[in-house]
C-alpha cells in the first residue's frame, strides 16, 4: 500500500468489521457453494466496489492485513483493533484485544486510522468501568505514541433492559449521553467519537409509534452531541434498516449537530448476503455497484443537504 491517505470531514465511511456472525449467514447463504474465503471475498468486494465512493472504510484486524493493498487510490485504510466478539463474555462485555497484532504494527502497514469499540453501561458496576476505562485510555495512549487517530466507540446496553424494548429506546439518550460525555474526557485520548443515534426511530413521532415527540427525539440528539464537547462526532448505524439510519442522519442535521459524518456497513451491505448466496462474486459485485453505491450516495447527501448524484464520488 502506498502512503496512508488523511481523513479529512465530511467522513463518509463504511464499515465492514464484522467478524465471525457475518461469516456464519455468509456461509448460510452460500449453501453447498459456501467456500473457506467467503468471508475475505465478500470483504474485498465491499471495499473494492464501496471504497472509491467512501472516504474510509473500515476492516478488522483479522482479514485487513491482507486486504490493504485492495484499497483505492483516495479511500484511507481504518482497521479495528478488536479480537471477534464471540470472545467477548456477557458477564463483563469487555472487548478483547487481538493477539496477532500490536498498534504499532499499523503505521508499518500505511493505516493511520484505529478503531476499538467497548460494551458500555454507564451504571454497570464502578470497578467493571473502571477497567473498561483503563483499557481504553491505554488505547488512546498507544495510538498517540505511534501517531495514530483514534477513532473510540462506545456502544450502550443496560444489564435490565432489552435493546429493541420502548423501556431501552426511553432510556437510549440518556445512556448515549453519558457514555459520549466519559470518553471525549482527554485522558482517553480519541479523536473522533463513532457514537450511537441517541434514539430509535421505531418510537419517534412520525417514524414510527408516537412515544417520543419529534422535539424530543431533536433534544435528545443536541444533548447527546454536546456531551462530546471538542472531539468530532461520526454517527454508526449499528444495524439498524438502510431507511432509519438515513431518517436518523436527516433528523440530526435537523437538530443542528455538527457532525463529522458517518460510519455504515450493514445498513448499506447487509442485503448483498442473499445476493452473494444466490450468484456468486460476480452478482454481488453488481449489486453493490448498483444499490449498495446508490445507498452510499443516499447518506452522503443525507449529511451534504444535495440530492444523489449517479455520476458523484
Amino acid at each position: 500500500m502506498s502512503e496512508p491517505v488523511p481523513i479529512e470531514r465530511p467522513i463518509h465511511g463504511v464499515a465492514v468489521d464484522a467478524g465471525s456472525g457475518l461469516a456464519a449467514t455468509i456461509r448460510e447463504a452460500r449453501g453447498a457453494n459456501a467456500r473457506d474465503d467467503d468471508l475475505k471475498t465478500f470483504k474485498r468486494c465491499v471495499l473494492t466496489t464501496l471504497g472509491p465512493l467512501a472516504s474510509t472504510v473500515l476492516i478488522d484486524a483479522e482479514f485487513g492485513p491482507d486486504l490493504l493493498a485492495d484499497y483505492p487510490d483516495g479511500c484511507a485504510a481504518m482497521m479495528a483493533y478488536e479480537a471477534d466478539v464471540y470472545h467477548i463474555t456477557d458477564a463483563d462485555r469487555m472487548t478483547v484485544l487481538p493477539t496477532h497484532i500490536e498498534i504499532g504494527d499499523y503505521p508499518g502497514m500505511g493505516v493511520n486510522l484505529l478503531k476499538f469499540f467497548m460494551f458500555y453501561a454507564p451504571d454497570d458496576p464502578p470497578e467493571l468501568n473502571a477497567r473498561k476505562e483503563q483499557r481504553v485510555a491505554d488505547i488512546g495512549a498507544a495510538c498517540a505514541a505511534h501517531g495514530l487517530r483514534f477513532l473510540m466507540e462506545p456502544l450502550v446496553y443496560d444489564r435490565h433492559l432489552q435493546p429493541g424494548s420502548i423501556e431501552f429506546a426511553l432510556r437510549k439518550p440518556e445512556l448515549v449521553r453519558r457514555a459520549t460525555a466519559t470518553f471525549a474526557d482527554p485522558r482517553f485520548g480519541a479523536s473522533v467519537l463513532k457514537v450511537e443515534v441517541p434514539v430509535d426511530l421505531t418510537f419517534v413521532e412520525g417514524y414510527g409509534d408516537a412515544v417520543m415527540s419529534r422535539a424530543e427525539a431533536v433534544e435528545a440528539f443536541r444533548a447527546a452531541a454536546a456531551a462530546a464537547g471538542d472531539i468530532p462526532l461520526v454517527y454508526l448505524s449499528a444495524g439498524v434498516p438502510f431507511d432509519r439510519f438515513r431518517d436518523s442522519l436527516h433528523l440530526a442535521r435537523e437538530a443542528g449537530i455538527d457532525f463529522a459524518g458517518f460510519m455504515c456497513g450493514r445498513a448499506i451491505w447487509s442485503d448483498g448476503i442473499a445476493v452473494f448466496g444466490r450468484d456468486g462474486e460476480a452478482g454481488l459485485r453488481e449489486w453493490l455497484a448498483t444499490v449498495g453505491a446508490a445507498r452510499l450516495r443516499e447518506l452522503i447527501a443525507a449529511i451534504s443537504d444535495r440530492t444523489p448524484d449517479a455520476r458523484s464520488a
